[in-house]
């Protein structure tokens, strides 16, 4: 064998390699996959998913940050992953289960060209001991924080992967890559953190701009925008139902009356792509 296959897909222009672990017989470590990921040096990504793969038992996916970091969730990956499964046949009806280091994640492809799908994302914490954040134990809701030498009033939870909610007038690009990696690291969070910029429109739509650890600027993140519905849901500033707008394109997020989230999108297939073998040697 003297190239490596790999599939490129994305979900709201977040994009993402998949590694077919039936394949390809490679070893995955984090400095090749932050090489491939690199634009310019790899074949340029957000991250890399490596399966199918048996997770206790079950058929599963490891995610990787473009820095090479393991991730436990990512929403747009599950999509695309659960795309990739449909395209490549190893599931055929169109409800089906992901295994993730997170748990397990139900999917729904919605239409005939698996292009749509709804995945339940479980349900959000905002108890600090399960995002984590630093500190006496409690629920980390509009709570002020120092970022930057300013002061910030945020919500935190987790959704499977930490998340820092901050509501503004605006969303804006230069805040959100401003203080995302100073947020990302900061001593509160001792397993670093996302961050999510996040405007009110209206009861039923949100606008943001999201700073992913081990990843940066990213244009759209699927546990994102379930993150950023559930803390407005909390604060009561949106219905049950919202659209959740970032520079990528529109998501939807459900929540239902126990808590548990939906997350709806679009996929799309972009190319097969060949890599040298001596690039993972």
């Amino acid at each position: 064998m003297d190239s490596i296959v790999m599939t490129k897909y994305q979900g709201l222009g977040n994009d993402y390699l998949i590694l077919d672990a039936n394949r390809n017989r490679v070893q995955l470590m984090g400095k090749k996959v932050a090489l491939l990921c690199q634009r310019g040096f790899g074949l340029g990504a957000d991250g890399v998913l490596y399966g199918p793969v048996e997770i206790n038992g079950k058929l599963g996916v490891h995610i990787f940050n473009s820095d090479g970091s393991e991730a436990a969730i990512s929403g747009n990956g599950v999509r695309i992953f659960a795309k990739y499964l449909m395209d490549q046949q190893y599931v055929t009806e169109p409800k089906f289960e992901i295994e993730t280091m997170s748990g397990t994640i139900e999917v729904e492809c919605l239409n005939s060209r698996a292009t749509e799908f709804r995945v339940k994302m479980g349900k959000a914490s905002f108890l600090s001991k399960d995002i984590p954040v630093a500190g006496e134990e409690r629920e980390v809701i509009n709570e002020t924080f120092n970022f930057c030498g300013q002061e910030y009033n945020a919500t935190c939870l987790t959704v499977g992967n930490p998340h820092c909610i901050i509501f503004t007038d605006k969303v804006d690009k230069d805040m959100v890559t401003k203080i995302g990696p100073y947020v990302e690291n900061a001593e509160e969070f001792p397993h670093r953190m996302n961050l999510q910029i996040c405007h009110r429109i209206d009861s039923g739509n949100l606008d943001i701009e999201i700073w992913e650890r081990g990843s940066g600027y990213t244009r759209a993140s699927g546990t994102g925008c379930c993150a950023a519905a559930a803390a407005a849901y909390r604060l009561g500033l949106v219905e049950s139902r919202v659209n959740v707008n970032q520079p990528g394109g529109m998501m939807q997020v459900d929540i239902d009356e126990d808590g548990t989230i939906y997350m709806t999108g679009t996929v799309g297939y972009i190319a097969d792509m060949k890599v040298a073998e001596s690039f993972f040697s």
